[in-house]
């Protein structure tokens, strides 16, 4: 039986490497969301490793063009990939990331990202970021980060030859790792809505324990300063989640707020997923959906957020019937 024993020395620290002494059945990724200001380039660039049973090893990063809807998988020889000690600080070829750039030299894609002003989903002791007390479990099937909900971006990117400004423009970054994806999830998030500062992410997932299994979640909403926490263990409850070909709604609640999404799909582009450690599973995720989302504070009923995100990431994969309600 595969186990995944946390280190201790980067627990805290979701944002970092986490696979150092990892040999098979393993794959770690981050996910570097970009958006220009004028909104007419969207890119998710998801740079990674992957091991399968038999300790084959390899690197990649994957591009997604959000507008073109297409995907291209780069793949590279695992010796190709290095990552600091003491530090989110990564590298794959003459390819560079951290939670504050990245840089690419890919075919068709080259140049350089800053990010500033990051916004970070909390580490307390007893919670080690989005994970909460999941973080400490050995066994889970897959481990989530948040690096930053929302921040600004400086710098260009040459893309088929032509320059692209993603000055002033917006980014999102998160990451995964373990051994596969959940077999049944959907995820969720934007940070364009009518007023910057505003970022959403959530995602529902089948989560195996043991011998059984449960319905997982995890939303975050970060508005203007702060971040409002809808999951498992902060005592949240899944009150709705409905799927069909057109729409998603979400509904959580637990003894402060309530939240309500209604995400509009749109089409959506083939990316590769893992699927016990090795990259050879597939999921569809759009970056042009749109969220439709409702805070209500439900001590004095005031409607803290309605607004609409757009450049809306939305995966649904898998079993959906495990999750819906």
């Amino acid at each position: 039986m595969f186990h995944f024993r946390p280190n201790f020395r980067t627990l805290f620290h979701p944002d970092q490497f986490q696979g150092a002494a990892k040999t098979r059945r393993y794959f770690e990724g981050w996910y570097f969301k970009v958006v220009n200001k004028d909104q007419s380039a969207a890119f998710a660039i998801i740079p990674g490793v992957a091991m399968d049973e038999e300790g084959n090893k390899q690197a990649f990063i994957q591009v997604l063009d959000g507008k073109k809807q297409t995907a291209l998988y780069h793949k590279f020889e695992f010796e190709s990939f290095v990552s600091s000690k003491t530090e989110f600080r990564i590298a794959i070829g003459n390819n560079s990331f951290s939670a504050n750039h990245l840089e690419l030299d890919l075919p068709g894609i080259k140049g350089r990202l800053d990010f500033s002003h990051l916004a970070p989903w909390p580490t307390p002791w007893y919670s080690p970021g989005i994970m909460g007390p999941f973080a400490f479990v050995p066994f889970m099937e897959c481990y989530h980060g948040i690096i930053s909900m929302d921040h600004p971006i400086t710098g260009n990117l040459t893309v088929d030859g032509q320059v692209t400004g993603f000055t002033d423009g917006r980014g999102y970054t998160e990451k995964d790792w373990g051994r596969s994806f959940p077999s049944a999830y959907v995820w969720m998030q934007s940070n364009h809505f009518s007023l910057p500062g505003i970022s959403l992410k959530a995602s529902v997932a089948r989560i195996p324990w043991i011998r059984n299994s449960f319905t997982g979640f995890i939303a975050g909403i970060w508005l203007h300063d702060r971040l409002i926490r809808f999951t498992t263990y902060n005592g949240t409850s899944l009150r709705k989640l409905t799927i069909d070909l057109d729409k998603i709604e979400l509904v959580l609640e637990n003894k402060r707020y309530l939240l309500s999404i209604v995400a509009y799909r749109d089409a959506a582009t083939s990316l590769a997923s893992p699927l016990q450690g090795l990259m050879d599973g597939r999921i569809e995720e759009s970056m042009s959906s749109r969220l439709e989302v409702l805070l209500t504070d439900r001590k004095s009923g005031q409607i803290l957020l309605h607004d609409f995100g757009h450049h809306a990431g939305l995966e649904v994969a898998g079993n959906i019937e495990e999750i819906v309600t």
